[in-house]
């Protein structure tokens, strides 16, 4: 279990958000595999102060996927801690303040990671956020700007004195995107020097590194981001490894299953030719490994509907079970979907 101010989370895998991933589909989908802890995209912090309603809809929720962390992006204190007050309102069980996106347009407005290079901001956004928050109050960083500023344990004492519930780190410079290896190593050093629990988050892209990364940080809570998206099962197995079991990959027919959901919740959410759009890229993160699913990938860039999904799915997934009847396919799980 991960307690994060007052709030008990049923373990210790939190879901990254993830910008164009973690809408609440998925995040309904991960939650009902294993994900203790759920996040939004990231939203704007201005945007939501503005009223404008495309970021509005970034809060949309559902209670299948309670508790539910809202994260929130700006450089302005006042800003900041008017839009935690927002999210609060609109049923945020969590604030957590990005302050590790590299993104170019992020960090051009002083937001995300460029607070990693302003201490004095940084504690400002923290100190005026927690002034107004009434829910626990959590911060993501990275290990600093670049090579030659790593301050990942200066902020992280700073936010901790600011009284933040618990800090994620990313431990990689913003300058180094996701290129490179994440070293783990900070996590541990920092967890060492700080109270409040920290999130270790970075190149978990197995059920194993999740436990992994637990034992040589020693770190509170896991972040699975990239690790999820085409595999959401990973939080069921890294809670069976967890207790000794072997982690069992789904079956074909459970794997189909899980896409048929993900993209009628999708339909749900954002209406049929958009969630077409985007169920399009996800399918190729979904087969990915999968015997034979380069030649399908010319059928699935052309789904504009439901109906031409369900087609394309059926036909690729009957030729892969007769393909594997006689190689002894792993055996399915029930689906634990959303209903």
């Amino acid at each position: 279990m991960l307690r994060i101010g007052s709030l008990n989370l049923k373990n210790w895998l939190v879901m990254a958000p993830l910008a164009g991933i973690t809408n609440l589909p998925f995040r309904i989908i991960v939650k009902n595999l294993g994900a203790g802890l759920v996040t939004t995209e990231m939203i704007s912090a201005k945007g939501l102060t503005l009223g404008h309603q495309r970021t509005f809809k970034y809060l949309k929720s559902h209670p299948d996927e309670r508790p539910l962390s809202v994260q929130i992006f700006g450089p302005d204190p006042d800003v900041m801690a008017r839009a935690a007050q927002i999210a609060i309102e609109k049923g945020a069980d969590i604030i957590d303040i990005n302050m590790g996106c590299p993104a170019r347009k992020v960090v051009k407005t002083g937001s995300g990671a460029h607070l990693l290079r302003v201490p004095q901001t940084a504690k400002e956004i923290v100190s005026a956020v927690r002034r107004v928050c009434s829910v626990p109050l959590t911060v993501k960083i990275r290990t600093g700007w670049s090579p030659d500023q790593p301050v990942a344990l200066e902020i992280a004492r700073i936010i901790e004195d600011c009284g933040a519930d618990a800090i994620t780190i990313h431990p990689r410079f913003a300058t180094q995107g996701f290129s490179g290896q994440a070293d783990w190593s900070i996590i541990a050093k920092t967890k060492e020097h700080l109270k409040i629990p920290v999130i270790g988050n970075g190149d978990v892209f197995s059920p194993s590194l999740a436990l992994e990364m637990k034992r040589q940080t020693a770190c509170d809570g896991v972040m699975i981001g990239r690790g999820a998206v085409g595999n959401p099962w990973i939080f069921m197995q890294a809670l069976e490894m967890a207790q000794g079991l072997e982690a069992t990959p789904p079956g074909l027919s459970e794997r189909r299953a899980l896409i048929m959901e993900h993209f009628r919740l999708l339909t749900l959410d954002m209406g049929e030719p958009r969630a077409s759009k985007v169920m399009r890229g996800l399918l190729l993160r979904y087969t990915k490994g999968l015997p034979n699913s380069s030649r399908f990938r010319g059928t699935f860039t052309g789904i504009k509907s439901l109906e031409s999904l369900m087609s394309a799915l059926d036909s690729y997934f009957t030729t892969l079970e007769k393909c594997s009847n006689s190689s002894n396919v792993q055996t399915t799980r029930s689906c634990r979907l959303a209903s």
